[in-house]
């Protein structure tokens, strides 16, 4: 195995340490992918429950409410950019639809074995996408990020690690970045592979060690695996709760994403990759009514495999939460996220990726009161 990190204590001597040990304190631990004390806080697209995902202020917000690390999606550009948007299809996240001029290059394509009907960032040059501007995706459920639509640029990734530096001199602390390669297989399969600029990126910024404080994630396994022989930094496998892998079902790998948390599974993740980032559910599963179980074995099962978790998605309004933690009957109101964060901070994780940023500094603060 090519990494194999210290495997952790039971999730209640992970909440002793967590009492005593501030946020800045695991900054060296996180740099090297080794457990941490206290959880990370990843701002999921920036801080997306404040503004438009994936764009520069969306990540400064984060960074300012104290995220940990923040986390760009990148696609690539027809000239061999890396950008950072949610998928490939930029219909729903930009004003792509206002612009006649590229009223043409509305098509449909086959992604991941979906057909796909929009615009794609492979069709456009760097120069034209910076013509475009960001959109809130969620507009019925969070109207007020609306008020930024129409403002602000699609990003690349070098303004991206630019902004981290940048306000991590500000704030005083070294800010994370943590990449995910979105579609590869379709990228490679277009003569527009993400890893070879992605690793070229990150060597030019001198973030390609075991120290740099960088996280590389993939729902697809083959290019971690490709990753894996070109770069030292961190490498976090995705798993949904449903589905397998896109390059499992090219091959004719019968193996789902379930499977994959099986230990046996787990201890074949570990020679490739230093963690997983997984969907909630995978972690603590709900009934039919939306509520609670109780906690599957994979935090535990992932630490004894030498590998950290980090789980996925929390937000803070009440469609999204358990139905224990829902406030009210309005799906787009505020529930009782402090009370989501403390399950599931209460089972080991090792880190988590937030809309709000700030909800998740509360909850881990909260740890220590």
């Amino acid at each position: 195995m090519r990494r194999i990190l210290p495997a952790l204590g039971l999730a209640g001597a992970l909440l002793a340490t967590v009492v005593a040990v501030p946020a800045a304190a695991h900054d060296d631990e996180a740099r090297s992918g080794r457990p941490t004390a206290a959880p990370l806080v990843i701002g999921h697209r920036g801080a997306s429950g404040y503004r438009p995902e994936h764009t520069l202020e969306s990540y400064r917000l984060a960074i300012r409410m104290g995220a940990d690390y923040i986390e760009p999606d990148l696609v690539s550009t027809k000239d061999g950019v890396l950008v950072a948007r949610h998928e490939n299809e930029i219909g729903g996240t930009t004003d792509v639809d206002k612009h006649p001029e590229f009223a043409g290059r509305k098509t449909t394509k086959t992604i991941d074995g979906n057909a796909v009907t929009g615009w794609f960032t492979e069709d456009f040059t760097l120069a034209e996408l910076k013509t475009l501007r960001a959109k809130e995706r969620l507009p019925q459920v969070r109207p007020t990020n609306t008020a930024f639509d129409g403002r602000l640029e699609i990003p690349t990734f070098q303004e991206v690690v630019d902004l981290a530096r940048t306000e991590g001199r500000r704030v005083g602390r070294t800010i994370g970045i943590y990449p995910e390669t979105k579609h590869p297989s379709y990228f490679q399969s277009v003569g527009l592979p993400l890893e070879e600029p992605l690793v070229q990126a990150l060597k030019r910024n001198g973030l390609n060690g075991r120290k740099a404080k960088v996280f590389v994630q993939s729902f697809e396994t083959a290019n971690l695996r490709k990753l894996d022989k070109m770069t030292d930094v961190p490498l976090i496998q995705l798993l949904d709760a449903s589905g397998r892998p896109f390059d499992f079902a090219a091959a004719g790998d019968p193996r789902t994403y379930q499977d994959l948390v099986k230990p046996e599974n787990l201890k074949w993740i570990a020679g490739y990759a230093d963690g997983i980032g997984t969907a909630k559910n995978l972690l603590i599963p709900r009934d039919p009514a939306g509520r609670l179980l109780t906690p599957t074995t994979v935090v535990r099962d992932a630490h004894r495999a030498g590998l950290l978790v980090h789980a996925w998605t929390f937000r803070a309004e009440n469609q999204f939460l358990p139905a224990d933690f829902r406030v009210g009957a309005d799906p787009n109101a505020r529930g009782d996220y402090i009370a989501e964060y403390e399950a599931f901070y209460g089972i080991g994780l090792d880190g988590v990726f937030a809309d709000q940023p700030d909800t998740a500094v509360a909850a881990r603060a909260g740890l220590a009161s």
